[in-house]
């Protein structure tokens, strides 16, 4: 297998490769264009993002700065999905993410890992393991989403939770590691924070 074959393989590889280490270098150039980009260079924003990543759905949006180790090459966005600020994907495979989820602040999704074996390690062996977000999540503030992790259409993610493990639809699920609080029901159509209603008709 290529160097590039391997990344995508779930095997372990040496990250040092020059041949990664070229393509990478090339392609960061244009994700600190990007970065650089003010907020009045909206349609400029979405070319380069167009650009960048693997798939950008219609109207979707990642609020500057987004760090990625291949400058987005492998992210796939859906429709409307919103990243706000320091998004990190670390996308040395494939991440993708589906139409409508929301993500807050700070969020880490790490496609990549390292052998616990520390000889290993010295010589930059790493693997990495898809990332699956599903249809119309929240993924809070300062949430870690660890390689190989599949979340279910419709779950929150509480703030600051790591998921390690995969997560279904249809619930809210906190801490760290991220264990399932309780499943999405009836209450939370009726009250969308704590005591506070929701007010249909103002809607």
């Amino acid at each position: 297998m290529t160097a590039i074959e391997k990344m995508h393989s779930g095997t372990l590889y040496q990250c040092s490769e020059p041949e990664l280490l070229r393509e990478q270098a090339r392609r960061m150039e244009r994700l600190q264009e990007f970065n650089r980009t003010s907020a009045a260079e909206a349609d400029k924003r979405t070319a380069l993002l167009r650009e960048l990543l693997a798939e950008f759905g219609e109207g979707s949006y990642i609020e500057p700065p987004l760090y990625a180790n291949w400058s987005g090459k492998h992210l796939h966005l859906g429709k409307h999905v919103y990243a706000n600020f320091h998004l990190t994907a670390v996308d040395d495979t494939h991440i993708y993410i589906g139409d409508y989820t929301q993500i807050a602040p700070n969020v880490t999704l790490t496609t990549a890992g390292h052998p616990i074996c520390p000889e290993l390690r010295e010589q930059a062996y790493q693997f990495n393991l898809p990332i699956h977000i599903g249809r119309n999540c929240w993924i809070g503030a300062g949430a870690i989403i660890l390689p190989g992790v599949t979340i279910g259409d419709n779950a929150v993610i509480g703030a600051g939770s790591v998921v390690t493990r995969d997560i279904p639809p249809n619930v809210v699920a906190v801490g760290s590691p991220c264990r399932v609080l309780r499943e999405i029901g009836a209450h939370d159509r009726e009250f969308y924070h704590r005591d506070l209603r929701i007010d249909y008709g103002a809607l």
